[in-house]
This record gives structure tokens, C-alpha cells and sequence, in this order.
């Protein structure tokens, strides 16, 4: 069949749907003629997929977490551009020989002559490329000067004055992390370190140029200043303290410290408490409103006061014993140039350096030669891109075909030698392992639409010791019977590489599994509805009769001394056997109440045997009909949109190849007898007798002639005879 163009397609019936053949490189190469009405899949996504994710994250260019048809057709008119055989494609190789790049395209022959540096760079000799080659780019890069990234490290420069250059750089301005994973810098830092220079000189310079305005106290200024701080606000809140006290005589009590305040922690290690302490005013109020710097002052700010006193009061006020609020108020203006200086800072991130060194790095200007080796690097960027290209033809190489495989057409799945990428693993429970198991993104969506897929599924939590968090898989039983599958049912998952996980199935949505399970749930429900009534029944006669021991207990009477207890009759042989005599005689009235209906009616022996057919087809024939109707329309579609599919057709799970889906345990016979097997108790051994009994009566009644039938009435043998 063609379409959209002249290619002429294969096409073959998979699952119970027809779908187009994939099979040769031939159909790759004409994969964009193939009208998109025809492809399985419109979309999938990136991520709980057993194929690598870095080869999905390289199809997916768009960036939006799903491939779609069109990144695939690209892909494949890429990969049978550059490579000279597209059937070499099927061979789902992890390397690519040389022999197979296109040298007559120019993009082909750049990648060949990519590879070939790359295998000189590792120091390898060798006629092709592969994956593992490719996939350490620190290794490709660690010998080379320049790699194309616009990145230079100190191992880029011959001059041990640039490569101290480059450290400088990093130290003040942080570090790119260059291919060779070596931290290096870009024309970004490059040029933000100059500025930073420039800054930091120019500001300092101008402090220099007004040294006895800005700072005051020398090179001690930033210290004196950092001692002011430290008690800026308790200072101020002494003086505030004072004003109040000023105003309202009567407040200097409450204004300063209380001594029933120190009481309350007068009893705790004090030491400890420096804490509480510093919270109270900074000295006592006084009249004079001065603040007093010796030993007047708080015990928990004696450390700070002192700094203050050593930094500024010293050198303002020699051996002065107090300080006003006027005098703290000048100190502090003292300080308005500097903090104006030091607002105006720039360059800070070369700081460090040292007005020095940055003032000599700024004369010696290698700043051009810096950017020159940038330049350098960055003319080996089309060489370094064709190393991302190799690592992406790599990966496609490999993984291409898989893909198309399990996203054009499903022959992966339906492929009993292989496994869809969608199928994560195998649950193994209840006596059978699930092959089709489906790493599930988004419950809510499962919910919605795993229900019209006709399928038994289960859903389990699954946690290793080994991997951190949880993950979630839909498990679909395809073959076999229900069994004692339910809601907290512990199971084991081995994912495809192997590694067990603990699972607990956490939700089911029922379906019919196979025919034979179809046959017996209705008696399967009918005996659970029994044995629950029994339950129920029995429960509320257990309640009922402690109900009545209970009450006979408390009302029962103590016998009077000598009175003789009441004794039991002893067993009565005859009763047994009258019993049993009953029982024989029930049977044959209820055998010759059957022969009789039966002869009324007309009927014969096999009658019972249609008769009983008949009642089965009644019970156990909707139910079967109902399985069969859904088993053939098992659809793993809306179980895969769930999980962020896009599907275009059908994903059929029929019943025969639902049982290569799921493998039951099958045991040989054992012919030893088990020594703890449970006897029958003696009521259903009679039971069975009895329904023996009765069928063999039946049997003769029908199998002998009218006259020698026993309980059979007399008028009609003699008419009969007659």
C-alpha cells in the first residue's frame, strides 16, 4: 500500500489490528511518507520508559517532556543522512564503525573526522566509536587546551603570569565550570573583574585623597566604629531613660532596674544568665544624665563599654570617668565621612586582593590576553558541538529502532521474545508472575481511564532499600482465576534489571481474567453470600446464647444440702436407629416423589442429565457470555493515555496472548501422602453417603422394569401388565 508518496508499505495484522511493518532500512528512510492516520502512537513521553532517557531528551527538541511524530521523522532523516546504510539501524549496536558514516555528506564526514579526535584525545586506536567512548567528556577534554566552550581554565595558558592571572579571576569573581571539569572563566567574568579593579582603586584612592576627613581615627576608624555600634541603642535608651526620669521624678524607679527583679534570678547560676542581664538598662538613671564607664556600668556590657572606651573615649576624652549625651552625639558625627566613603564602595569582590596587587594588575593590563585565549577556545566551537552530535548519533543509533518499534508499530510487545518499553518488570503473586506491568506517573488520570480497558489490573506501592522514594506500577492479570488477590496482598516486583521491590497492592479494578474464572464466580459469590449469612446468623446466636448463660448465672440457685442433682437419661440406642430408619425412609419417599414426577412427565433418565446442564447454563451462562464480550475487548489503550500516552489504534490483549502475559505455577501430580492433611468431620461424611445413596436409587428406580420398581404404585403396574 502507498502513502502520502510513492513508497509501497508493508502491512501485516498484530494484536487483532493491522498495522504497518517497520522491518527494514528502507522504511526508515521513508518514514515522513507514512500518512499519520496509520502510526500506532502520536506521542509518548520522556520519562518511566525502559529506554534510555538521554536518547528521549535528545528527540525531544521542543522541550515539552513528550516525542512526537515529527521529532521522529526528523530523526530519522538525520540518522540516514549521516549514516551511509540505514539498514544498519536494526542492528540496535552501541557503537558505530567508521565505515559506516557517510563520507559524500559533508555534516557525515565532519562527524568521522569528530570521532577520530575523540578516540585520540582518550588515547585509543581503534575503527569505531561507541557509547562508553563518548560518555565521559571530562575524559575527552582533560589533555586539551582549548575545547570549544568559551570556557579557559589556568591550564590554558603557557605564561605562569596569566595563569596567575586566571586564579586571581576565580578567587575575586567565582569560577564556570569548564568541559575538562576544571573551573575556568568566561568573557563574562573576564570583564567584570577589570570593572571590579578599576572601582575598587578609584574609591580607594579617593578615601586616600581625604584620609583625615574620612578617617578620623586612622586605620583604626573601622574599629572605633564598630565599638560605637555595638552599644549605639543601649546608649541611646540610658539617655532616653534619663529624660523620662527628668520628666516624671516619680518614674526612676520604674525607669532603672528593680531589685525585686534581680531577685527573681538571684537563685539561678548568674553566669548563665548574661542573657537576661544584658536586657536591663546599661547603667543606673541618674540626674546628671551622664553615662558613667567604669564599673557603674551593666556587668553583662562591661566587655563592650570597655572596647568604646579604648577605641574613642580614650583618644576624645582622656581619663574621663562619664560622657553626656552631647559628647556621644559628636563622636558619632565623627563618623559621617566614613560611613559616606564606605557607602560608596565599589569593587568589593576584588577586595581581597589588596589595594596593591589590584593597582598592579591594572597597570600590567593582560586583560586582551585573557580574551584572546577565550577567542581560541571559542574557535573550536563547531568542533565541540560534533562531539554533542556523536554522543546524540550514538544514542540514536542504538535506541532508534527500539523506539520505532514500540511507537509506529507495537511488534515489540506483541513479540513474545521481547518486551514493550512500557513494561517495567514482573509481579510475582498469588502463584503467577505478571509480565505486564506499567510504571503508573498520575493516579488520578488511572482512575479515570484504566477502568475501560476491560482489564484485571492491580495497583501497587513498591519500595527497594536500595533506590530512595516510592513507585507506583499498574500490574494487569491476564490469565488464571482471582484467587486471593486483595486490597494489602504483599507481593514481590523484579524491575527489568533485576532488582526485587517490595509490593503492596493498594487498588484493583475488577474484570474478568478468563472464561473458567467466569464459570465459577457466580457460585463463588452465591457461597460468599452464604458464609456471610451464616456468619451473621452465628454471631447473633453466640451473642444470644452468652446473653442467656450470663443471665442463668446470675439467677441461678445454689441446691439445698442433700438435694440430688437431675441426671441425664442415658443414650438411647433405639432412638439412634429409629432415627436412621427415618432418614432411609425419607429417601425413598423423596426418590419415589421424583420417579413419580418423572413418569407424570414423561421423562427419562438422561432428562436429569439435560436437566441439570440446563440449570448450570442458567447460573454460570451470563456471566461467561459477559466475560467472553470483554476479554475480546481488552484494550491496553487507555491504561498507556493514562500514563501520557498519545495512541492512535487499539492495543488488543486477547485471551491467547493474554496467557503469554501472565504465567500461572503449575505442580507435577504427587502421589505421597500429606500426613497433615485435615479430616473430614463425621456430619459431611454422611452427607456425602447420603447423596451417593440417593443418586444410586434414582439410578436403579429408572434402570429397572415398571413392575419390579420399588414404591411404585400398584394401579398403574397392573395397568401396566395389562
Amino acid at each position: 500500500m502507498k502513502s502520502n508518496g510513492n513508497y509501497d508499505w508493508k502491512f501485516s495484522t498484530v494484536g487483532g489490528v493491522t498495522r504497518v511493518n517497520i522491518e527494514s532500512g528502507q522504511d526508515i528512510l521513508h518514514l515522513d511518507e507514512l500518512d499519520r492516520k496509520l502510526w500506532t502512537a502520536l506521542s509518548c513521553p520522556l520519562k518511566n520508559l525502559e529506554i534510555d532517557e538521554k536518547t528521549m531528551t535528545m528527540l525531544d527538541t521542543n522541550g515539552d517532556g513528550k516525542i512526537h511524530i515529527e521529532e521522529i521523522v526528523a530523526a530519522s532523516k538525520w540518522l540516514t543522512t549521516v549514516i551511509n546504510d540505514p539498514e544498519l539501524l536494526l542492528k540496535r549496536e552501541a557503537f558505530i564503525p567508521f565505515t559506516a558514516f557517510n563520507t559524500s555528506n559533508e555534516e557525515g564526514l565532519h562527524l568521522l573526522d569528530t570521532s577520530k579526535q575523540i578516540l585520540e584525545n582518550l588515547g585509543l586506536e581503534k575503527d569505531n566509536i561507541s557509547i562508553a567512548d563518548v560518555s565521559d567528556s571530562l575524559a575527552i577534554f582533560a589533555k586539551t587546551r582549548f575545547n570549544g566552550d568559551g570556557i579557559i581554565t589556568e591550564n590554558s595558558a603557557d605564561d605562569e603570569a596569566v595563569k596567575a592571572l586566571i586564579k586571581h579571576v576565580i578567587d575575586s569573581m567565582g569560577s564556570v565550570t569548564d568541559r575538562s571539569g576544571d573551573p575556568g572563566i568566561d568573557t563574562d567574568k573576564i570583564e567584570a573583574f577589570y570593572t571590579a579593579l578599576a572601582d575598587f582603586t578609584a574609591w580607594k584612592e579617593a578615601g586616600d585623597a581625604d584620609k583625615a576627613n574620612i578617617l578620623p581615627y586612622g586605620d583604626d576608624t573601622a574599629a572605633a566604629l564598630a565599638a560605637c555600634m555595638a552599644v549605639k541603642d543601649k546608649v541611646e535608651d540610658f539617655f532616653m531613660r534619663c529624660k523620662l526620669a527628668s520628666f516624671n521624678t516619680d518614674s526612676a524607679s520604674v525607669l532603672d532596674v528593680s531589685s525585686a527583679k534581680i531577685g527573681e534570678i538571684s537563685g539561678n547560676n548568674l553566669a548563665a544568665s548574661t542573657n537576661e542581664i544584658a536586657t536591663y538598662p546599661l547603667a543606673r538613671v541618674n540626674a546628671e544624665h551622664q553615662l558613667p564607664l567604669g564599673k557603674e556600668v551593666n556587668p553583662a556590657w562591661a566587655g563592650a563599654m570597655a572596647a568604646l572606651k579604648a577605641h574613642v573615649i580614650d583618644k576624645e576624652y582622656p581619663n574621663a570617668e562619664y560622657i553626656t549625651e552631647e559628647q556621644w552625639v559628636s563622636i558619632l558625627a565623627k563618623f559621617n565621612a566614613y560611613n559616606a566613603w564606605m557607602g560608596a564602595k565599589k569593587g568589593a569582590e576584588v577586595e581581597g586582593l589588596g589595594y596593591d596587587t589590584a593597582k598592579t594588575i591594572l597597570e600590567e593590563n593582560k586583560k586582551e590576553a585573557l580574551l584572546d585565549l577565550v577567542a581560541q577556545d571559542r574557535a573550536l566551537e563547531s568542533k565541540s558541538n560534533a562531539i554533542d552530535k556523536i554522543d546524540k548519533l550514538l544514542h540514536l543509533y542504538r535506541d532508534f529502532f527500539t523506539l520505532l518499534t514500540n511507537f509506529v508499530t507495537f511488534s515489540d510487545f506483541y513479540n513474545p521474545e521481547k518486551k514493550a518499553i512500557f513494561q517495567a518488570g514482573t509481579l510475582y503473586i498469588d502463584e503467577r508472575a505478571c509480565d505486564l506491568c506499567i510504571k503508573v506517573s498520575d493516579m488520578g488520570a488511572q482512575g479515570t481511564m484504566a477502568p475501560l480497558s476491560n482489564m484485571y489490573i492491580l495497583y501497587c506501592d513498591c519500595t527497594c532499600k536500595s533506590k530512595p522514594g516510592t513507585m507506583t506500577i499498574a500490574a494487569i492479570i491476564t490469565d488464571g482465576d482471582v484467587g486471593s488477590i486483595m486490597v494489602g496482598k504483599h507481593a514481590v516486583f523484579y524491575d527489568r534489571d533485576g532488582l526485587g521491590w517490595n509490593a503492596t497492592v493498594t487498588k484493583i479494578i475488577e474484570n474478568p481474567i478468563s472464561i473458567r474464572q467466569a464459570f465459577w464466580s457466580p457460585y463463588r459469590k452465591m457461597s460468599k453470600s452464604i458464609e456471610d449469612m451464616i456468619n451473621k446468623r452465628a454471631a447473633e446466636k453466640d451473642a444470644k446464647v452468652m446473653a442467656e448463660a450470663n443471665t442463668k448465672i446470675q439467677t441461678a440457685e445454689i441446691p439445698a444440702e442433700g438435694k440430688k442433682p437431675e441426671i441425664k437419661p442415658p443414650f438411647d440406642i433405639a432412638k439412634f436407629a429409629g432415627i436412621f430408619a427415618a432418614i432411609g425412609l425419607a429417601i425413598g419417599m423423596v426418590t419415589a416423589a421424583i420417579g413419580g414426577l418423572f413418569a407424570w412427565l414423561g421423562l427419562h433418565w438422561y432428562h436429569w442429565i439435560i436437566m441439570f446442564c440446563a440449570i448450570i447454563a442458567i447460573i454460570s451462562g451470563p456471566s461467561m457470555v459477559m466475560a467472553w464480550l470483554k476479554l475480546r475487548k481488552r484494550n491496553l489503550s487507555p491504561v498507556l493515555n493514562a500514563n501520557g500516552w498519545a495512541l492512535n489504534a487499539r492495543v488488543l490483549v486477547n485471551v491467547r496472548f493474554g496467557a503469554t502475559l501472565t504465567s500461572i505455577a503449575k505442580y507435577p501430580i504427587v502421589k505421597t501422602k500429606d500426613p497433615f492433611t485435615m479430616k473430614a468431620p463425621w456430619w459431611k461424611k454422611l452427607l456425602r453417603w447420603l447423596v451417593v445413596v440417593v443418586c444410586v436409587a434414582v439410578a436403579v428406580y429408572f434402570i429397572l422394569p415398571k413392575d419390579m420398581r420399588p414404591w411404585w404404585p400398584k394401579a398403574e403396574v397392573e395397568q401396566v401388565a395389562e
